[in-house]
């Protein structure tokens, strides 16, 4: 077994090494939500921190990590005898992101507890990590119903497993950690409330504390064991605190002064529910036990709240979490701390590190303030600035009006430039309901229909591995014509393997939405260009609402551009949006063709998710790009192409005015898809109910286009 890199030689992440070591004292705090950029240590802090978790005692050949001195009575190994009991580190278990729910929770021999009404239980990675930790890298990109089920046995300390009325429970507490990366896709909401804190790291801008991360981490690669050994000191004066502030905890009292400045805290930043004040006082009466102090004080509050609050004031993934730290003091000096009892002196501050040692020795075994991690290091930014708090910025300055349709443009707008300023999105709206014909089988999401593990059932079939979903109905149907052949004697079914049989089931999947969005000029009139990104705002906030995939091509000038590789972050898609310059021609047929390309490469990434191609434009098309020849017929045959290899678009109609050309619609038409108006794109408009983008089927002899529902 690897030698794992000391948690006391992370240097800097203050609030990340606060916040895993406040769960370790505690795991009813909830957990910690690790969001940062890669290579700022979020893994290497999670994995030293196994190390610094006592011993647990188990009961000898328990697969389920039962107490002696107080065994779970329901557990699937017991009962258990009165004994001694072993010993043995606490575990740190890693949930792959491609994890199987049975993987994940266990699995039932259904094939045995029908013929033989066994409960023969594997046990899964909620069973090992019980009395561990429970590690999720990558928590993002996990399947939703995998974090419902991981975060419903968090909050019970149990889990539970049932298929076809037989069930099976088990304890299951532990301290979950999850990374990931924002730049990858955000977590919903109500999954975001359920973890109990939240910390934002990112990588140092300072030489000095980057030199000391790549200092250690070449010292440790160099010597692993020998590098622990220099750190052995620090790490057992950890472990000890860890253990004196569990001893602790139980005595700290929680007064109602504390209460009310943890309500009040709540309630100024108007958070949803309650879940936060009762994470906010599990946290500060942690943060007393760590300080060694049995009274909770106004510093505890806020540190709490700095940690349980920035990711339950998201009100739309476009918000970046953050809290008001002013607001957060003007809130606090309301209620003035109550007379503290006699205590002794408490421990320094555990986020405050000391002098930094040049040699990057034992001596300093936090780092440099502010400083990173062993894979990257980096500072934690200031907790506040939200962007509900934050001034508006400056508006940008007047966009030139459109030119008339048909006027010359400048060798410079002809290139691409110059640029006009970009103008500020409208605002967001619900827009109506866009989904992929057919039935596919690619990620779960909310937008096209699918076949998924998860919905409602739509027929059997044998089992293509291991059996999950058991349609019991079926599987009787296919048993009942054997059992006099088989000797059946009593009134139970003799059941085989090959009679078993799998449910089918229909519910949703997520597809890749792909934004082609003309940003030339004759989109640059300055209301007209903010309607558009309103609209492509609008359709980025439904796409995060069902888990698609997003990616945004733009054309302007004389080329098309790629300006957001396919991900599953659409606040990265935002951001590109709202930085999108206009001017130039309009190479229509080149943005079709850049479509094509990135759609052919996504398609050997990951055959099973289905694209859904959005064209935002007023179908004008002044410029060949590169390619050459006509514009118009360059465009045609582009679109063509695109429904040839069955890709389902719709065309988002931005032509404004009292005349207008119908360009739109006929380029709708090449595609194979319908074409909405702005206006009707909203789902509270009267006109152009969008249900289904049909997409076309076309061979050498013929096209067909089959239109929306």
């Amino acid at each position: 077994m690897s030698t794992p890199y000391p948690f006391t030689a992370v240097v800097g992440q203050t609030d990340l090494r606060l916040a895993l070591l406040l769960n370790a004292v505690s795991p009813a705090v909830g957990g910690v939500l690790v969001r940062g950029e890669k290579g700022t240590a979020k893994s290497t802090a999670v994995r030293a921190l196994s190390t610094l978790l006592p011993q647990v005692d188990v009961v000898p050949g328990c697969r389920f990590s039962c107490a002696p001195v107080a065994p779970d009575p329901d557990c699937p190994d017991g009962p258990h005898e009165d004994g001694p009991g072993g010993a043995r580190p606490a575990r740190m278990v890693e949930l792959p992101v491609g994890a199987s729910e049975d993987r994940l929770v266990g699995a039932l021999d259904i094939e045995r507890a029908l013929a033989e009404g066994v409960k023969a239980f594997e046990p899964g990675l909620l069973a090992d990590a019980h009395r561990g930790i429970l590690y999720v890298d990558e928590v993002n990109l996990l399947h939703d119903h995998l974090i419902d089920l991981l975060l419903d046995a968090a909050a019970m300390g149990a889990s539970y497993v049932e298929r076809e009325g037989v069930s099976v429970r088990h304890a299951a507490r532990f301290l979950l950690v999850g990374t990931m990366n924002p730049e990858e896709g955000e977590l919903r909401p109500q999954l975001l409330d359920r973890f109990g804190l939240t910390v934002e790291v990112a990588a140092s801008r300072e030489p000095a504390q980057r030199v000391e991360v790549v200092r250690r981490r070449l010292a440790y690669e160099d010597d692993p064991a020998g590098f622990a050994a220099r750190w052995s000191g620090d790490e057992h004066e950890v472990r000890a605190r860890v253990v004196a502030a569990r001893a602790l905890l139980p005595q700290v009292r929680l007064g109602d002064n504390a209460l009310l400045q943890i309500a009040a805290t709540c309630a100024g930043f108007e958070v949803d529910g309650m879940r936060a004040d009762i994470v906010m006082a599990r946290t500060a009466t942690t943060l007393a036990a760590w300080a060694g102090r049995t009274t909770v004080l106004k510093e505890d509050v806020r540190q709490a709240a700095l940690l349980a609050l920035p990711h339950r004031r998201r009100r739309n993934p476009f918000d970046a979490p953050g809290l008001d730290e002013d607001k957060l003091d003007e809130i606090l000096d309301q209620f003035p701390d109550e007379e503290p009892q006699d205590e002794p002196d408490p421990d320094p501050d555990p986020g405050t590190d000391p002098e930094p040692d040049p040699d990057g020795g034992p001596e300093n075994p936090q780092g440099p303030d502010d400083g990173g991690g062993p894979d990257g290091g980096g500072g934690v930014p200031p907790q506040g600035g939200g962007p509900q708090d934050a001034q508006p910025p400056a508006e940008p300055a007047e966009a030139p009006a459109d030119a008339p349709e048909g006027a010359p443009q400048s060798p410079a707008q002809e290139a691409g430039g110059p640029e006009q300023a970009a103008v500020r999105a409208a605002e967001p709206f619900r827009t109506k309901m866009l989904s992929v014909p057919g039935l596919g089988e690619g990620a779960a999401g909310r937008r096209s229909r699918a076949r998924t593990a998860h919905g409602r059932t739509t027929g059997a079939q044998r089992p293509r591995g291991q059996l999950t979903k058991l349609h019991l109905a079926a599987t009787v149907h296919a048993a009942a014509p054997h059992q006099k052949a088989r000797g059946r004697a009593g009134r139970g079914l003799v059941i085989r393997k090959d009679d078993l049989r799998q449910a089918t089931r229909e519910g949703r999947e997520g597809n890749l939405v792909l934004f082609v969005v003309d940003a030339s000029g004759s989109m640059a009139a300055r209301q007209r260009m903010s309607a558009v990104k309103g609209a492509v705002l609008s359709l980025l906030l439904d796409a995060y609402q069902r888990r698609d995939k997003v990616g945004l091509v733009t054309f302007r000038g004389a080329a098309a551009e790629l300006a957001l590789p396919p991900t599953s972050s659409v606040d990265a898609a935002a951001s590109r949006l709202e930085k999108l310059p206009t001017g130039g021609r309009t190479p229509l047929g080149s943005g079709l063709l850049k479509a094509r390309e990135v759609l052919r490469i996504e398609r050997l990434r990951d055959p099973s998710r289905r694209p859904l191609l959005v064209v935002v434009t007023d179908g004008r098309a002044t410029s060949a790009g590169a390619v050459g020849g006509d514009p118009r017929e360059l465009t045609a045959r582009s679109a063509r192409l695109l429904a040839a290899d069955g890709v389902a678009s719709v065309v988002v109609d931005c032509e404004s005015g009292p005349v207008r050309l119908g360009l739109a619609g006929a380029l709708a038409a090449d595609l194979g898809g319908p074409a909405v108006t702005l206006d009707g794109l909203r789902a509270d408009s009267l006109a152009g109910l969008v249900k289904d983008v049909r997409t076309a089927v076309t061979t050498p002899a013929t096209h067909t286009t089959r239109r929306a529902a």
